[in-house]
């Protein structure tokens, strides 16, 4: 017998089965959800279908804007979303909210690398400076 723990497990679902199950439970389509990581629609259902997989900086996203552990979406392991028969639907004025909550929590993930990527640069250009 399957627990709810192990519905969305290695053996029960893949990675993009997990990842169109948390993206159905937050309520935003593919569509939505594509626009918001910054990346095309094609390449969000690629990963849906398991025909590719996203790198680290976009899984990162995915966690946040899924509200769900970067480890459930590998393997299905840690905080994800429950069987679907026991999850409860949240009422819509609070599921906005949230949806607004790790829109900001994305954007903050993409101008923290932006920062990197620009202290990098500065780091790069600093070296050349004192040669």
């Amino acid at each position: 017998m399957e627990t709810n723990d192990d519905w969305y497990g290695p053996e029960a679902a893949t990675f993009g089965d997990r990842l169109a199950a948390a993206r159905e439970k937050t309520g935003m389509s593919q569509k939505d959800l594509a626009k918001r990581l910054g990346i095309k629609l094609s390449t969000q259902k690629s990963w849906e279908e398991d025909r590719a997989e996203p790198r680290a900086n976009k899984l990162q996203m995915l966690s946040g804007l899924l509200n769900v552990s970067l480890m459930w979406l590998l393997n299905g392991e840690g905080d994800g979303i429950g069987a679907p028969d026991d999850e409860a639907e949240l009422p819509s004025d609070v599921n906005e909210i949230l949806l607004q909550i790790r829109d900001v929590r994305t954007q903050m993930t993409r101008l923290a690398d932006k920062i990197s990527l620009l202290e990098k640069r500065l780091r790069i250009k600093l070296q050349e400076d004192q040669q």
